[in-house]
């Protein structure tokens, strides 16, 4: 029933294709209405929980798929490709977007942690990953109506909505996506601390030692947890993270010259050859036949 309350109050407000904001910093309604084919894309820290449809996020090869039964959870920066694959205008995808506070997260994270104990890394198993779907529970479906339910007055949003998103924050930490979430923001949180540090120099040499020593761990060490958390090796981490800016850069009307250096690239040739390697087609082929689904992080 309050799955159903969350659907109405979405289609009130988002009647024609596209992104619509709330009032509530970091959470935007959005509505998709034709099949997009998986394209290249940067998730930020966020939640995305969709009441209507299916949306699709490939990281190293792995195919997600999440709908209105599993919200994604993408508790750090990652490269990933993103689409829409059976949006319509008669079946929309419909859903809501809701950026992850850095502050905020690791103040409940902690504060979770200072309740039951630190959290620790599972033992004999991997650490968990950097994007994960959840169950829709019930204190994450009561926490997101009590938060869309403030969209109908500004005086509501103003004085109540930190509250509200920190409690579906909550609701998020303490869910399937919990131990992710805990892990990337709480105490232990090196990978998500080393993905933003390369996050802010995407134009700059960044080596694997200068990684590790960003949290004190050997090359060994880090090549090893990095890979845990993300799927992927350091370095195809930072190729994936660099090749998805440019080609969202691309999109948006960059050149492709200007986007290889705008991404750390001095070489323009070596940045095509890369970049067809990954996606099969050149910079300038891929451009005029891509377009990017709405609602992506």
């Amino acid at each position: 029933m309050s799955k159903e309350r969350i659907k109405h109050l979405i289609e009130r407000r988002v009647s024609a294709a596209g992104t619509v904001e709330t009032g509530i910093r970091g959470v935007q309604l959005f509505r998709v209405t034709e099949a997009l084919r998986c394209a290249p894309a940067v998730y930020e820290p966020c939640v995305v929980a969709v009441v209507s449809g299916s949306k699709e996020a490939i990281l190293d090869g792995e195919r997600h798929l999440y709908d209105s039964t599993r919200y994604m959870c993408c508790p750090m920066t990652m490269p990933v490709e993103a689409g829409t694959p059976e949006a319509s205008p008669e079946t929309p995808l419909l859903g809501v977007l809701i950026s992850l506070n850095t502050r905020v997260m690791t103040e409940l994270a902690i504060e979770m942690e200072n309740a039951a104990g630190a959290i620790r890394s599972p033992k004999g198993g991997p650490l968990p990953q950097g994007l994960t779907l959840a169950r829709w529970d019930d204190a994450f479906t009561d926490a997101l109506l009590r938060l869309l339910q403030l969209l109908d007055s500004p005086t509501d949003r103003t004085v109540l909505g930190d509250g509200r998103l920190r409690e579906l924050y909550y609701a998020v930490l303490k869910g399937e996506a919990g131990a992710a979430a805990r892990r990337a923001f709480g105490v232990g949180n090196e990978i998500a601390r080393t993905i933003e540090f390369l996050s802010s120099r995407l134009n700059e040499p960044v080596t694997i030692d200068d990684m590790a020593a960003q949290v004190g761990m050997s090359r060994a060490v880090f090549h090893r947890k990095f890979k845990q958390a993300t799927t992927m090796s350091p370095i195809q981490f930072v190729k994936s993270m660099r090749l998805n800016n440019a080609a969202m850069r691309i999109a948006g009307g960059m050149t492709v010259n200007e986007a290889a250096m705008d991404v750390g690239y001095v070489s323009s040739s070596q940045f095509s050859r890369e970049f067809k390697r990954m996606y099969g087609q050149s910079p300038r082929h891929w451009s005029q036949s891509q377009r990017f689904p709405a609602g992506s992080a």
